[in-house]
């Protein structure tokens, strides 16, 4: 299960996500926002991001305006590895190497084409491990307050 939310300069890409989601079969929930009227995307990002930390979705997907606003807000929530990502490499690699587990946006930064492209790699890349994992739990660790030096 996702979690889709936005604010209101998102909201017409979290429609071609959720769109996209549909038409692949894959469960979601939409936290809103439901319309392009202003909408703060902090809200959107901590319901979101609430249901991911409680295991009621595996991710969620996000969008603002730029994607950076509301993957600061998502940050914010313990357990959460938000990224804001505009290009494949970045999507693909924030999932294998870090273990991203919200992927943000911006609707003024790409279309439609490339957001689901982005939304496809980052669904279907596993988390690699490994070496990585370290790092994923240095990143606990601080959010935690323990002091990595």
């Amino acid at each position: 299960m996702i979690a889709i939310g936005s604010d209101h300069a998102g909201f017409p890409l979290k429609e071609e996500v959720r769109a996209y989601l549909h038409e692949k079969n894959i469960k979601y929930i939409d936290v809103g926002c439901y319309s392009p009227e202003r909408f703060d995307y902090a809200i959107s990002a901590q319901k979101a991001c609430d249901k991911v930390v409680a295991g009621e979705c595996d991710m969620a997907i996000l969008c603002c305006g730029t994607g950076i606003g509301i993957s600061m807000a998502a940050n914010k929530v313990k357990g959460i590895r938000a990224c804001a990502c505009s290009d494949y490499f970045s999507a693909k690699y924030t999932r294998a190497h870090n273990d991203a587990n919200v992927l943000c946006m911006g609707a003024r930064v790409i279309g439609p084409g490339l957001a689901t492209e982005l939304v496809e790699v980052f669904l279907k890349t596993e988390f690699e491990g490994g070496r990585h994992q370290k790092r994923v739990d240095q990143i606990t660790a601080i959010e935690n307050g323990e002091k990595l030096y």
